[in-house]
């Protein structure tokens, strides 16, 4: 009966989420985890692939309802690459799933840029 309740008192519709959504999400993630310094710019020929559902540095796929997505990031000077793109895997792969309900099959981690700046004072 508490299963029929729920039916009842859940209004019909449709919830969407716009690409950009998912974009933003990943963009906000990953520059949040320690060692990255921020967004690169994707490869020209990676760019013209993936017009539909990219922005600055985060292109997203989805297919059969999983959430694919490549990340083009700058490392700061020092910061161990395998460590912080493990970490960025995890934590955006995390936020997608926590804020957006979808699965996410694959968050690939592209380092573009050395951010030399960063250790300087």
């Amino acid at each position: 009966m508490s299963d029929q309740a729920e039916e009842v008192r859940r209004a019909p519709g449709l919830t969407t989420i716009a690409h950009g959504v998912l974009v933003r999400i990943a963009q906000l993630t990953a520059i949040s985890v320690p060692g990255v310094s921020g967004l690169a710019a994707a490869p020209a020929s990676v760019d013209r692939l993936f017009r539909r559902g990219s922005g600055e540095g985060v292109q997203i796929e989805i297919e059969d309802n999983q959430i694919s997505a490549e990340l083009y990031l700058a490392l700061d000077h020092g910061a161990d690459a395998r460590k912080v793109g493990r970490e960025v895997q995890q934590a955006v792969a995390r936020a997608i799933e926590q804020m957006v309900g979808m699965e996410v099959g694959r968050i690939d981690v592209h380092f573009e840029e050395i951010d030399f700046e960063q250790g300087e004072g």
